[in-house]
């Protein structure tokens, strides 16, 4: 089992984060899309750390399939084929309000993404002819001047952020991988997941045991009572901004829970950010964070996805020290990989 963390820091601060998370045990990093650039940082984690790198998630339509593979591509070569481009949908208000994107359907138009990267990275690695054509992008024009030419470690693969079924059969039929967002549940990821990527995989005549799963998991760890206090409100609230999302009402009612979607909501409508995790009680909280001592944490995360997860990443809404991280890693790798 591998274990990666999210790279939050600013760019100058990239590639001296990327080696104190490297020094910790990580053995990768990811970046999504929140006050900064998915791809930079990479690019800094690349260049002075061997660890895994994975956009987690780059948000997909506001940008063309060539400017993804010839990002995808530089990092990949950069990384000498370390790199896993993710692609995520995001909701409609930010693709349209705050990108100024266009939202059509959301699984075909990703179909179509996937499928006119792919065809780029044919044409750059294999030497096919660019050519194609579906409903949200044209592509036949390739000279050979912009080729960026074949790579040794091959073109980079292709992950999905999903949570939705549709989304996630697509991810079966179509993806390299999968990341299961930290809103989740092991109950979740059995019951629905996987049954929608096997759905998804059947498609295109493979199984869900073709797709790599990367499973996040959000996590509270702690040593002491102060430490215990500052997890569970971080993840208590973290679970309570991820919970007022109408997509994300899936893993609530999977619970029976699905009530606090709309409570939650109008918590944020009224600017009652201070309150929202007074919402999430002891129940919530423990059947989708997972808390406890480093070595409880593990043994969690064991139980609850040892048999599943190609790749587990750590999710902390909170100030965790680095001595506290290595101390969660170092559990891990001993319970997930005790031959090691």
């Amino acid at each position: 089992m591998n274990f990666d963390t999210a790279l939050l820091c600013p760019l100058d601060q990239a590639a001296d984060r990327a080696q104190a998370l490297e020094a910790a045990g990580f053995d990768g990093v990811f970046t999504f899309e929140g006050n900064s650039d998915v791809f930079f940082p990479l690019v800094a984690a690349g260049q002075a750390t061997d660890l895994a790198l994975a956009t987690n998630v780059a948000v997909a339509f506001p940008r063309s399939p060539m400017h993804l593979a010839y990002q995808a591509w530089d990092l990949q070569r950069l990384s000498r084929g370390r790199f896993v481009l993710g692609l995520g949908t995001q909701i409609r208000p930010h693709v349209e309000r705050r990108y100024s994107a266009i939202w059509g359907k959301p699984v075909g138009h990703m179909r179509d993404l996937v499928e006119a990267i792919r065809a780029i990275f044919a044409c750059w690695h294999d030497g096919a002819r660019l050519d194609l054509h579906n409903e949200y992008y044209d592509l036949d024009l390739m000279t050979p001047i912009f080729e960026p030419g074949a790579l040794e470690w091959g073109p980079p693969p292709i992950w999905l952020g999903a949570l939705g079924p549709n989304m996630t059969a697509l991810a079966g039929e179509v993806a390299d991988g999968v990341w299961i967002h930290p809103f989740s549940t092991s109950t979740f990821v059995r019951e629905h997941t996987i049954p929608n990527l096997a759905r998804g995989a059947e498609r295109a005549g493979r199984t869900s045991a073709d797709v790599d799963l990367g499973i996040l998991s959000m996590v509270g760890v702690y040593r002491d009572d102060a430490e215990r206090q500052a997890a569970e409100q971080g993840c208590r609230f973290n679970l309570a901004f991820y919970g007022s999302t109408p997509a994300y009402r899936v893993t609530l009612e999977a619970h029976g829970w699905g009530h606090l979607q709309p409570e939650l909501r109008a918590m944020t409508k009224a600017n009652r950010w201070d309150e929202l995790g007074t919402l999430i009680d002891d129940e919530v909280l423990h059947t989708i964070a997972v808390l406890g001592t480093p070595d409880e944490v593990a043994g969690q995360l064991h139980e609850r996805y040892g048999d599943l997860a190609t790749r587990l990443g750590f999710s902390l809404p909170y100030g965790a020290g680095d001595d506290l991280l290595a101390d969660l890693v170092g559990a891990c790798h001993q319970t997930f990989n005790p031959q090691d």
